[in-house]
C-alpha cells in the first residue's frame, strides 16, 4: 500500500517537475499532535509516531524521527521503500543537509506552505539557495492522490468556567493586549491551539486526546477575530464570545485577512509556530516582528487555582491507577489478559472519577519486549497477552476539568530478573532524586536534568529521550517551553527558567530492544522554597500519587536519602488515596506502600 501511494505521489511530481516532497508532521497550526485531516506523513510512509518528517524523491524516500521511535519506525517501515533515518545519530544527516546533498542546481522541492513554519522556511531557503534551487509552496501533492481524505474536524466548543481556569477570559485578553502594546506591535497574530484554547478559555476536540479547536486568532487594541468553523460553537458560547469582544470569522478566511492588513502596521508573531504560506500573505509594507507567543510563559505558569485543582486531579487519577495495578497484581495468570483488555480496565476505572473528559494521550500499555519501544501503543494486530512474569510498562493519562495527568508505572507481573531489578532501582532513584531537587532560581532543565540520568549513567547506561516536559491544563499533555534536557536541538531549547507554578514531568527511563522497557514517571510541580542571602530556592512538589512496585526494587542499591525520599512519598500515597478505595484494594496499597 505505501509504496503504492509512492509511486502515485512520484507520478504528481513529475507532473509538477518537482524533484523532491517535504512530508512533515505538522498541521496548519504547528500542532505536535494533527488531526485525521492532516495525518499526510502517516499516509505516505505508513509510520504512525507522533515525530517525523518525510522526503520523497524519485529514487529514495526517507522518514526521519527521534529516539523514541527507532523501533517502531523500523518495524512499521519494514517491507516498503522508505528508509529511516535515526535522527541525531552518528552519520545521519539531518533533513536539510539531506536535501542539500541531493537536490542538484536548479532543482525544485514542493511542500505544502501550510504544514511548514515560517522559520523552516527560511532555513530551507537559506540552506538552498547556494544551488539555486526552487521552493514551491503550494503544492498539497498528497491531498491530490489521497481519494478518501477525512474531512476537517469540527467537534463542539465548550466554555471553560473560571472555577477551573482561575482568571476569566477577558483579564487574559486585557494581559496580553498590554504585551503586545508594550511590544510596540499592532496585531498579535496567534495560531498556536493550545495558546488560543488557553486565552479563550475555550476546549474542543479537534485532535484526539487534545481538547483544542481548529482555529486562527488575531489581536488589536480594538478587536478580536477568531477564524474557526462557527458551527462548532453552540449559540450561548457564541453570545458571550461577543460580550468579550471575539468575532468568530471563516477558517480559512485568515490568509485573506492577511493580505489586506494596510501598510506601517506593526504584526507580532512567532515565525516558529505560524505558518509560511500566512506569514507569506502579509504585504511587504508590514513589520513583522518576530518573538514567542506572549500567551507562551502565562499558560505554562500555573496560577494557584489550577495548581490546587491539578492536586485533585491527580488524587482521582491516582485513584483510577491504583485501582488499575492492584487489578492487574490480583488478576495476572488467573483471568484471560492483554495489553488492549488492560486499556480497557484502565479507561473504564478512570471514567468512574466524576469530571473524568478524556485520555491525555493514547495509552501506551506495554508488556515484555513491547516496552522496549518508549511510545508503543498496542492495535489488534501487535496485541499479546500478560503473563504472570516479567514487567508490563503503563504510561497514560487522563484529562479532567481540574487538569491533565501523565503518570508511567512499570510493573512486575511476576518474577523478575536481577538485570531488570538493577535497572528499575536506578531509573527509580533517577525519578526521586530530580522530584527532591533544591536550586535557586534561575536554574534550567538543562542545569537539573543529571539527577535523573546520574544512577543510569553510573552504570554507563542512558535512555534516548528527554527526562521531562510540561503539560498543560486540561490542554495539551506535551507543553512548553519548561522542559528537563541535558542537551538542546534547534527545536529543544531547554533554557527556560523554572518559574513557581510550573508543572513538569519527570521520567528517565531505560530500554533494551527485543527484552524489556522501564520507565517511572511523576509530574511534579515547582514552588517556592526558602529565601536566604542567595537568592530565592526552588523546589518539586510531587502532582503524582500512585505508588511504584516495591517488587522490583532493590533497597540495598539505594542510599538511605533514597530509601527516605520513598517511604515519605508511599506515605503521602496512602494518605490521599487509601480513602476512596475498596478494604480490600486499601489493605493492599498499605503493604504495596509499606517503609522500606
Amino acid at each position: 500500500m505505501v509504496n503504492e501511494r509512492i509511486a502515485a505521489l512520484r507520478r504528481r511530481m513529475a507532473e509538477e517537475k518537482v524533484d523532491a516532497y517535504l512530508v512533515p508532521t505538522d498541521d496548519f497550526h504547528a500542532s505536535e499532535y494533527v488531526g485525521d485531516y492532516f495525518k499526510c506523513r502517516k499516509y505516505i510512509t505508513g509510520f504512525t509516531g507522533s515525530a517525523g518528517t518525510a522526503v520523497i524523491m524519485q529514487d529514495i524516500a526517507g522518514l526521519w524521527t527521534d529516539g523514541r521511535y527507532f523501533i517502531q519506525a523500523a518495524a512499521q517501515l519494514d517491507g516498503s521503500c522508505v528508509t529511516l533515518f535515526k535522527m541525531g545519530e552518528p552519520q545521519v544527516p539531518t533533513v536539510h543537509e539531506f536535501l542539500e546533498q541531493k537536490l542538484g542546481e536548479g532543482m525544485c522541492l514542493g511542500c505544502d506552505g501550510r504544514t511548514v513554519s515560517a522559520a523552516e522556511a527560511a532555513q530551507l531557503s537559506s540552506t538552498l539557495e547556494k544551488k539555486a534551487v526552487s521552493i514551491r509552496y503550494d503544492l498539497d501533492l498528497i491531498g491530490d492522490i489521497w481519494e478518501d481524505r477525512p474531512a476537517l474536524s469540527c467537534e463542539p466548543v465548550m466554555d471553560l468556567d473560571e472555577k477551573w481556569v482561575g482568571e476569566s477570559r477577558a483579564s487574559k485578553i486585557s494581559r496580553i493586549r498590554k504585551t503586545i502594546q508594550e511590544q510596540g506591535a499592532d496585531l498579535f497574530v496567534l495560531t498556536s491551539l493550545d495558546d488560543i484554547a488557553w486565552l479563550l478559555n475555550i476546549r474542543g476536540g479537534d485532535i484526539h486526546c487534545c481538547p483544542v479547536v481548529l482555529s486562527y486568532l488575531v489581536l488589536s487594541a480594538d478587536e478580536i477575530l477568531l477564524f474557526a468553523n462557527e458551527k462548532a460553537f453552540p449559540e450561548e458560547l457564541q453570545c458571550a464570545l461577543k460580550g468579550d469582544g471575539v468575532r468568530i470569522c471563516p477558517y480559512n478566511d485568515v490568509y485573506d485577512y492577511a493580505a489586506k492588513i494596510p501598510a506601517g502596521k506593526k504584526v507580532l508573531l512567532c515565525r516558529e509556530k505560524v505558518n509560511s504560506r500566512l506569514t507569506a500573505s502579509i504585504p511587504d509594507g508590514v513589520t513583522v516582528l518576530d518573538q514567542k507567543n506572549p500567551t507562551l510563559l502565562p499558560k505554562a505558569i500555573k496560577n494557584p487555582t489550577e495548581v490546587e485543582n491539578e492536586r485533585i486531579a491527580h488524587i482521582k487519577d491516582g485513584v483510577a491507577l491504583t485501582k488499575f495495578i492492584y487489578w492487574l497484581k490480583i488478576n495476572v495468570g488467573k483471568i484471560p489478559m492483554t495489553e488492549l483488555s488492560a486499556e480497557e480496565k484502565l479507561f473504564a476505572l478512570r471514567s468512574e472519577q466524576e469530571h473524568f473528559m478524556g485520555n491525555s494521550f493514547d495509552p501506551i500499555i506495554s508488556y515484555g519486549a513491547h516496552a522496549a519501544m518508549n511510545h508503543y501503543s498496542a492495535t489488534p494486530e501487535t496485541d499479546i497477552p500478560i503473563e504472570a512474569k516479567g514487567l508490563l510498562l503503563a504510561d497514560t493519562g487522563g484529562h479532567y476539568l481540574e487538569g491533565t495527568t501523565d503518570t508511567t508505572r512499570t510493573i512486575a507481573m511476576g518474577p523478575v530478573t536481577d538485570e531488570q531489578k538493577l535497572y528499575f532501582t536506578a531509573v527509580l532513584r533517577g525519578t526521586l532524586g530530580l522530584a527532591d531537587a533544591k536550586f535557586l532560581y534561575g536554574a534550567t532543565g538543562l542545569n537539573l536534568d543529571y539527577l535523573a540520568r546520574g544512577p543510569l549513567w553510573e552504570l554507563g547506561k542512558d535512555f534516548n529521550h528527554g527526562t521531562g516536559h510540561g503539560v498543560g491544563y486540561f490542554l495539551n499533555v506535551h507543553e512548553g517551553p519548561n522542559s528537563f534536557n541535558w542537551k538542546t536541538s534547534s527545536t529543544r531549547k531547554a533554557d527556560t527558567v523554572f518559574e513557581e507554578g510550573m508543572i513538569t514531568s519527570d521520567e528517565p527511563g531505560y530500554y533494551v530492544e527485543d527484552g524489556y522497557g522501564i520507565r517511572h514517571e511523576n509530574l511534579i510541580v515547582c514552588i517556592k522554597d526558602k529565601k536566604t542571602e542567595f537568592g530565592q530556592f526552588m523546589r518539586f512538589e510531587h502532582l503524582t500519587m500512585v505508588p511504584f512496585d516495591l517488587d522490583a526494587i532493590v533497597p540495598e542499591q539505594m542510599s538511605e536519602r533514597e530509601r527516605a525520599l520513598l517511604n515519605n512519598y508511599h506515605a503521602q500515597v496512602y494518605e490521599k488515596i487509601a480513602p476512596y478505595l475498596s478494604a480490600e484494594e486499601a489493605a493492599w496499597l498499605k503493604d504495596a506502600t509499606r517503609e522500606i
